[in-house]
């Protein structure tokens, strides 16, 4: 073949273009030409059926194109293809013309025949298992299928009905296809925004249990907020739509690293997003990292949860009836010098980076924000505000639950200034509640489980930092529980603190106790979609000029405390000497004390006064914060706008995910969906099925059976309900259709 490069242009003209060097430009009346590198080489008529069998043959026998390629452009299957290049070789263009054979027996199709095929066929077997049970050809099973005549009418075994739906006469579909090149349009990469999805016939399809996701992935906003925000990718065969798509379903399937992209077959992946391959890692760094240099990746979060707040009814506004707010360390195991963070999962500092999550009332994330190095979770939640407000869309007051980290009496006063209520525990001692003051509270959550708890709702005044030398106060409302001591034996006090006077005190309890619910959304997240990992490992240096605490400062002060502790041991042996001294023992008649006594009992505490002094002293002369540059010099901070990005579509990934396996606990029969919705949502990704676009405007996705009739059944269920949501497949005019195979 000539080394000729292609002519995209060709396609501007209206032509199909075929491979690489071939070009296809038909008629509405049936005429057509073929295009060799731009040069005219096959020409047929409108009535020239045999010609244009003949150049779709020609184009496979002379490798111009591939068998795949020529068939989807003539709108065949291979199969139809093969028999044309069989007929042609044995019989020239005479084998390529539209001859009518007439019946050579009487036909095979009786009413009892047709009867026994439609049986065997409702069984679920296929064309092929049906011919051979049946003793007929698959030809014979599809009119079978399709009668609707009188038997003394039936068609003979030759002859063809006369007029058949699409979906009756095509054949089955392929099972795994070489898939159809697009090389045409990936030479053209630069001239076009991107490639859109085309489907082809194809059946065992690995992982097209991914399309049940579609339906919640729409839903989720991922897809619509990233084009608000960043409009489109610079122009190239992979999209924007096809980029988070991949990511999205690969983290479904288990792996949201785009390291995790070498894990699959390419064109596995690529007949779920409707190409030949699926993108490979570099260039699914490249084009996120394209994302990156926008610098909008905080817009794109809150694009989100202004979406999953306000885009879902009144489902969103039972979301945001209570917004929980916690940090989250991520530990960094590289080379670069980061700064480190305690790890309340690790026990122990770590070089890390401090991400601030906010997960609405069922726990799924909508937000988050990467903390600055050193900052506390008070200092975070007063920078949220804003932020939270622009994602809840009106001015209703909002009930934030966080845990002892945001603990802040200022912080509690400007949150209910600012329309925020306030769920949180006591932080600290105080005296405990007269138990007279305790009743029984209970709460009905939304699955119609009823809770019973022993508790006192009263109100404590928290002293204001800010204004403590004035005895400024903050009164809160505060519900005491009586728990059992987790040291030892006995009960002891717990508070919970809110500003909310309205709330039942049963509900109070109940939500404080959901806030695990954003504890588990971390370990899930961890555990099937790498929440942790390093998205990207470019860093920058840190600012030399920001202050940050002095450590020095920590240790003087625990210096100042260990003195404390031997100043207070030593002036206890010391009155204890004294009181000796002033009490002597029975029976003695004479007592004598003097000074040199006196002070050879005192000098240790003396000693122990002045080594805390000087302890103080020590204490107070240190800053209490120092430049970073020079307290860490050189130190570094990963990069957080690519890792925001991934962040997002982890978001749109998790919520995905909590979707469908709530619809697998809510609209199917599965008895043990309560405990194993997740399981059977994995499986059912992790299932192969077939592909079928050949009804017009509908994609039908048809997964192999379940290893189980319950879980099959189930599945079906799910189908059936998806199915009703209508969804298109994104960037395509496509309504998705969902079926799952009955099990034999």
């Amino acid at each position: 073949m000539t080394t000729q490069s292609a002519l995209p242009l060709m396609g501007r003209l209206g032509a199909l273009l075929v491979g690489e060097w071939v070009a296809l430009l038909e008629e509405p009346d049936g005429a057509g030409r073929i295009f060799i590198n731009g040069q005219l080489a096959y020409v047929w008529g409108p009535e020239q059926r045999e010609m244009r069998r003949l150049a779709a043959a020609q184009l496979v026998e002379t490798g111009a194109a591939q068998v795949n390629e020529v068939a989807a452009a003539f709108n065949i299957n291979t199969e139809s293809l093969r028999r044309w290049r069989i007929s042609f070789d044995a019989e020239g263009l005479a084998g390529l013309a539209s001859v009518k054979k007439g019946p050579k027996r009487p036909s095979l199709l009786t009413e009892p025949k047709a009867d026994q095929i439609r049986a065997y066929r409702a069984t679920g077997a296929s064309l092929r298992a049906t011919a051979i049970a049946t003793g007929v050809s698959t030809d014979t099973v599809r009119r079978a299928m399709a009668m609707t005549v009188a038997p003394d009418t039936a068609p003979t075994d030759n002859e063809a009905p006369a007029v058949l739906p699409a979906v009756l006469v095509q054949e089955e579909l392929p099972v795994l296809p070489a898939p159809v090149p697009r090389s045409g349009e990936r030479a053209a990469a630069g001239e076009a925004e991107a490639a859109s999805p085309v489907f082809f016939p194809a059946a065992r399809v690995p992982y097209v249990g991914l399309f049940l996701a579609f339906p919640a992935l729409e839903s989720s906003g991922l897809l619509t907020c990233a084009k608000s925000v960043y409009g489109a990718l610079p122009n190239g065969f992979y999209g924007l739509e096809t980029i988070l798509v991949d990511a999205v379903v690969r983290a479904l399937a288990g792996e949201s690293r785009a390291e995790g992209a070498t894990r699959f077959n390419p064109e596995d992946l690529g007949r779920i997003l409707g190409l030949d391959r699926a993108p490979e890692v570099k260039t699914i760094r490249r084009r996120i990292a394209q994302l990156a240099q926008t610098g909008k990746a905080p817009e794109l979060i809150a694009a989100l949860a202004s979406h999953h707040l306000t885009n879902t009814g009144q489902d969103g506004a039972e979301l945001a009836a209570i917004l929980y707010v916690d940090g989250h360390v991520r530990a960094y195991q590289g080379t670069k010098k980061i700064g480190k963070l305690y790890s309340t999962r690790l026990k122990f500092p770590v070089p890390a980076t401090e991400e601030t999550w906010v997960s609405d009332t069922n726990g799924s994330p909508v937000f988050l924000v990467m903390a600055e190095p050193g900052a506390s979770l008070a200092g975070e939640l007063r920078r949220l505000l804003p932020e939270l407000r622009t994602a809840i869309g009106d001015d209703r007051r909002v009930l934030v639950g966080f845990d002892r980290g945001g603990w802040s009496p200022t912080l509690f006063a400007h949150m209910k200034e600012q329309g925020f209520d306030v769920l949180t525990w006591y932080k600290g001692k105080t005296a405990d509640i007269n138990e007279t003051l305790f009743t029984q509270v209970s709460y009905t959550d939304e699955h119609g489980e009823t809770r019973s708890w022993s508790a006192a709702d009263t109100l404590m005044d928290l002293p204001l930092t800010t204004t403590a030398k004035t005895g400024e106060v903050f009164q809160i409302r505060a519900i005491s529980q009586i728990v059992p001591n987790t040291k030892g034996s006995g009960t002891r006090q717990i508070h919970i603190l809110t500003t909310d006077h309205d709330l039942p005190a049963g509900e109070a309890i109940h939500r404080m106790g959901n806030r695990w619910r954003q504890e588990n959304q971390f370990r899930y997240a961890r555990m099937h979609f790498e929440l942790d990992s390093h998205d990207c490992y470019t860093s920058s240096d840190d600012d030399p000029q920001r202050m940050v605490p002095n450590p020095a400062k920590t240790k003087a002060y625990q210096l100042v405390v260990a003195a404390r502790k031997h100043h207070a041991g030593v002036a206890a042996q010391v009155d204890a000497g004294e009181l000796d001294m002033k009490n002597p023992a029975p029976g003695t008649q004479e007592l004598m004390v003097t000074n040199t006594m006196i002070n050879t009992l005192k000098a240790p505490l003396w000693a122990a006064e002045t080594a805390l002094n000087t302890a103080e002293a020590a204490h107070k002369e240190l800053p209490a914060r120092v430049r970073l540059g020079d307290l860490a010099p050189g130190q570094q901070v990963l990069d957080t706008e690519t890792k925001l990005i991934h962040h997002g579509i982890r978001i749109a990934a998790y919520n995905t995910a909590m979707t469908i396996a709530r619809e697998i606990r809510t609209n199917t029969g599965y008895k043990r969906g309560s405990d194993e919705a997740h399981a059977l949502m994995r499986q059912a990704f992790n299932q192969p099925g077939d592909i079928d676009p050949t009804i017009p405007g509908q994609l039908t996705i048809t997964l192999d059976p379940m290893p189980t009739k319950a879980k099959t059944l189930a599945i079906a269920e799910l189908c059936e309900h998806l199915t009703n949501t209508k969804t298109n497949y994104p960037g395509t005019n496509f309504i998705l259709h969902y079926k799952i195979k009955k099990n034999r």
